[in-house]
């Protein structure tokens, strides 16, 4: 592989999340270019790849990992999926950047973070709330003492359900809402609180609006308690009409912040006839809606992406790595189990032999 100039990026997937990937690779496209893209469904990776000049298409993500100038692999493919993505990649000598959650087990989550070790490659998770510039702000006052001791982070992410039908799929997925959403808040209120130790973990779930669709929760509210004495709240939903809810609350001895993704980068706005798009998972345009700009710039995507492109070149550290994933495979396991037992779960926990989080709350499901 080369020590220098742009790492060479290969893509799996070719939908809504590939999609976000090879758009914030061209954002920022100084440290890094996407040169390949596989999918197993012909239309939809030739038509991605001409919408983003990728050269080359793969069917087989097997085949494009046979590409000797391929550095950095992202997988953006269903979560059932990402451990024996994860461990090909590696295994052919890839970096990995591999999407939200980590996996399905923490059996896969540690042969994951064992394989790439092992093979000299980097693991890196693609949580980008640790990318997003409102959420980064606040966390560097934080650190500077701006809140004094802080007791109480709040991440929320709600809209009316995902855009592909595999997330409904529980067998595919691995959960519902806490498993799709919950681990952005998990790992956020841990980054920010700079990894303290978990304590404990509780939480309420349940099947509210989309009984036809899933047996997976589409509704989630979650307390995990830190040793060091500080809690995080995270909500989560697919039963929130109207589109994209995504913030943050941070309180202190000594003061607090408010963050939210969407006021403040939209504008209001009505039209009768509606319009192309306005902000992610919005469902119409027509009457009062707030389209966003630079929404992806905003959500922090490019900012990872390079991130990720720089920690290949040894230019900068890891800032979201495959043991962060697996923490937040812990508490998902453990989240479920709480929601089984209606009480905290303590940390560690380990979840015996259930192959998905969600098992643990429903019951097996083969």
């Amino acid at each position: 592989m080369a020590s220098h100039g742009k790492v060479k990026v290969g893509i799996i997937g070719s939908q809504f999340e590939a999609d976000i990937h090879a758009a914030s690779f061209q954002l920022m496209p100084e440290e890094a270019e996407v040169v390949a893209a596989a999918s197993p469904t012909p239309a939809h990776v030739e038509a991605f790849a001409k919408k983003y000049n990728i050269p080359r298409v793969f069917l087989d993500y097997r085949e494009m990992i046979k590409e000797r100038d391929i550095e950095m692999i992202t997988i953006a493919a269903p979560n059932l999926l990402h451990a024996q993505m994860t461990i090909d990649c590696a295994r052919a000598g890839k970096h990995v950047v591999c999407e939200k959650p980590l996996c399905m087990t923490l059996d896969e989550a540690d042969e994951m973070i064992a394989v790439c070790r092992e093979r000299g490659v980097l693991l890196m998770y693609a949580e980008e709330l640790f990318f997003t510039p409102k959420y980064v702000r606040a966390k560097e006052m934080a650190d500077l003492g701006a809140f004094g001791e802080i007791y109480l982070v709040k991440q929320c992410e709600k809209h009316f359900g995902p855009h592909s039908d595999w997330f409904w799929d529980v067998k595919r997925s691995g959960g519902g809402v806490f498993m799709d959403m919950g681990c952005h808040g998990l790992a956020f209120c841990s980054w920010f609180l700079n990894r303290p130790k978990v304590k404990s973990i509780f939480c309420q779930m349940g099947t509210y609006v989309h009984h036809g669709k899933t047996i997976g929760e589409d509704d989630c509210i979650c307390i995990v308690e830190f040793e060091n004495g500080a809690r995080g709240l995270i909500e989560n939903s697919w039963a929130r009409r109207g589109g994209m809810d995504d913030r943050i609350e941070v309180y202190g001895s000594g003061g607090l912040t408010y963050g939210t993704l969407h006021i403040g980068i939209a504008s209001p706005t009505y039209s009768e006839t509606g319009y192309d798009y306005a902000v992610e998972k919005a469902p119409t345009t027509t009457g009062w809606s707030f389209p966003v700009y630079e929404e992806l710039w905003n959500y922090g995507f490019p900012h990872e992406m390079r991130h990720f492109a720089r920690c290949v070149r040894g230019k900068e550290e890891p800032a979201a790595t495959g043991e962060d994933g697996r923490l937040v495979m812990e508490l998902l396991y453990a989240g479920y189990e709480s929601a089984r037992r209606g009480a905290k779960v303590d940390i560690p926990f380990h979840p015996g032999a259930a192959k998905r989080p969600i098992e643990l709350w429903k019951g097996p499901l083969d």
